[in-house]
């Protein structure tokens, strides 16, 4: 709706141009002819803007003896006035309606934003962000993105115009508040700003302590500092694309299948899922028969792993089952789990 107001009215700007073009350049041709041969194309051309834009310095080229030509002049003026009132007023016409939309989607967001129960929230939507962002849409997962710079924001909406976001500094207690940390499920502060990346996590643990941080460092000596702020966890590419590159020579084949499976269409991934504290011990048998839709990878309990776990294998409230399935896969599993 939003492109097809910008395209409405830059079709008006440019109709409006071209009929105060077209009126300039027929005032110029009928002066020139109507004051030969004294007439000169600047004066000509002169004689018309005065006209169309009402300045009135008086008659550049003598009309007293030419009522044909003080009839061109008021035919000149009204054609000019008129074009340049409908270049105006559909000017003014998109300023106006750039203020209302930009007032009424961000009233829209705040109300979407307000119903998300369990979403995420991506702290700077840049190189790293905006592959956060991707992933979680890719797995439809919902998140709301906060950025402060405004290029890159537009450059994210530019290529997801319906996502939900915050123009505003993450490590503000309003940006978070309004971005539903409360009812979050985690955070990601992953600026390319170590030192803010830590004010982001401090501030989302003030106003929920339960809400998972994973905060971005370049600097690994950082460490310690995150986790004071209360990150849960800590990541570096530095250090991980380091061993990325040893991991590709030393052990080519595993990282070829990773990699296929991220850039696959079919969105395959290794999940996890927490069994809900409510759920009756069930057998991974009965719980999670053969099916091509998952494949049960491991099971953590009590700090410990189960690794490709027996059938006979008793599943517990809060077990987490690790899965390699995609995001329908998933909730099947998360349904069969709430039974």
């Amino acid at each position: 709706m939003k492109r097809v107001m910008r395209s409405r009215h830059a079709s008006g700007l440019m109709i409006g141009g071209g009929l105060l073009l077209l009126v300039h350049v027929m005032g110029t041709l009928g002066y020139h002819y109507i004051g030969r041969p004294d007439a000169g194309w600047i004066d000509s051309f002169y004689m018309t803007f005065i006209t169309v834009a009402t300045i009135g310095y008086g008659e550049i080229i003598d009309l007293s003896h030419h009522p044909i030509g003080r009839l061109f002049t008021v035919f000149i003026a009204v054609l000019g006035i008129g074009s340049m009132s409908y270049l105006f007023s559909t000017f003014v016409a998109l300023l106006v309606d750039s203020d209302i939309n930009t007032a009424l989607r961000n009233k829209r967001m705040e109300k979407q934003i307000a119903k998300l129960q369990g979403h995420y929230i991506v702290c700077g939507i840049g190189r790293v962000g905006s592959n956060v962002a991707t992933e979680l849409l890719i797995t439809q997962r919902n998140l709301v993105v906060i950025e402060s710079d405004r290029a890159a924001l537009d450059r994210w909406l530019e290529d997801h115009p319906d996502a939900l976001y915050l123009y505003h500094d993450a490590a503000d207690d309003e940006a978070l508040q309004k971005a539903g940390v409360r009812q979050a499920a985690g955070v990601f502060a992953v600026t390319a700003d170590d030192s803010h990346n830590l004010m982001v996590a401090l501030s989302v643990k003030m106003l929920n302590p339960h809400t998972r941080v994973v905060v971005r460092l370049h600097d690994i000596r950082n460490t310690n500092k995150a986790r004071t702020a209360g990150a849960d966890e800590i990541v570096s590419p530095d250090f991980t694309g380091g061993m990325r590159i040893a991991s590709a020579m030393v052990r080519p084949h595993a990282v070829n299948f990773m990699d296929q499976m991220l850039r696959s269409d079919h969105g395959l991934r290794v999940e996890e899922v927490q069994v809900p504290a409510d759920f009756l011990p069930t057998r991974v048998e009965s719980l999670l028969p053969t099916c091509r839709d998952y494949l049960l990878v491991a099971i953590h309990e009590n700090q410990q792993w189960q690794f490709n776990p027996d059938v006979s294998y008793l599943v517990k409230p809060g077990d987490i089952l690790v899965l390699m399935t995609d995001s329908k896969g998933r909730a099947l599993v998360e349904r069969r789990l709430q039974r």
